[in-house]
């Protein structure tokens, strides 16, 4: 496959520009905003949502979302269309963080944000501040989410306006260790309601 085509051999005097098999296009499958929410619900077969083997990755989209009190921006997941968010998941996080101050910064595992065999909702974005401008922006990408065989990956980066005034990116990754379809996701904050911002699902084909 040709991807770019050389006029003289010199790449600024390329011609064309070809697709580049397998990265894939995003098609926006549904956007939620929030607005005081206790929780954004996203459920295969409920309010146009697909969650199933029409796509084999999935990818969420978080903008500015502002909490209602300084919180974590959490999530689960579900095998039954929501009844429960409860399945047991392995994870990692490190996170990269530095202060207005610039007194502080650094790059490091957080032991204490990951979980094993763990089935309760899990850390995307620690400690965002409820200051007017303050607001978490990123991404969860989720494989497979409808296969019977394999476990299901994750993993993703938030950045966000932190309580204390610090920059601060949350890069995490883990597994829904169940081999049932996962056929909804649950988004809320560890304390108090999700105050504003958008949460987009998107497929990729």
């Amino acid at each position: 496959m040709s991807i770019i085509k050389l006029n003289n051999r010199a790449v600024k005097d390329a011609t064309a520009v070809g697709s580049i098999t397998g990265l894939g296009n995003l098609i926006l499958i549904k956007t939620q905003t929030a607005s005081s929410s206790a929780s954004i619900s996203f459920v295969d077969g409920a309010s146009s949502v697909v969650l199933d083997n029409t796509y084999k990755e999935y990818i969420f989209t978080f903008n500015n979302i502002h909490p209602a009190s300084d919180a974590n921006l959490t999530f689960n997941a579900s095998a039954d269309t929501g009844s429960n968010y409860n399945i047991a998941a392995t994870t990692t996080l490190f996170e990269a963080y530095h202060n207005e101050a610039d007194s502080s910064a650094a790059l490091a595992y957080s032991t204490s944000n990951d979980h094993a065999q763990d089935t309760g909702f899990k850390k995307l974005a620690i400690s965002i501040g409820n200051g007017n401008d303050e607001c978490a922006s990123g991404y969860l990408h989720l494989f497979e989410p409808s296969s019977t065989t394999f476990v299901k990956n994750y993993m993703g980066v938030i950045q966000n306006y932190q309580s204390d005034n610090y920059s601060q990116a949350e890069h995490f990754a883990g597994y829904y260790n169940t081999t049932s379809a996962i056929d909804a996701i649950q988004f809320k904050m560890s304390s108090g309601n999700i105050d504003a911002g958008t949460i987009s699902l998107y497929g990729v084909v």
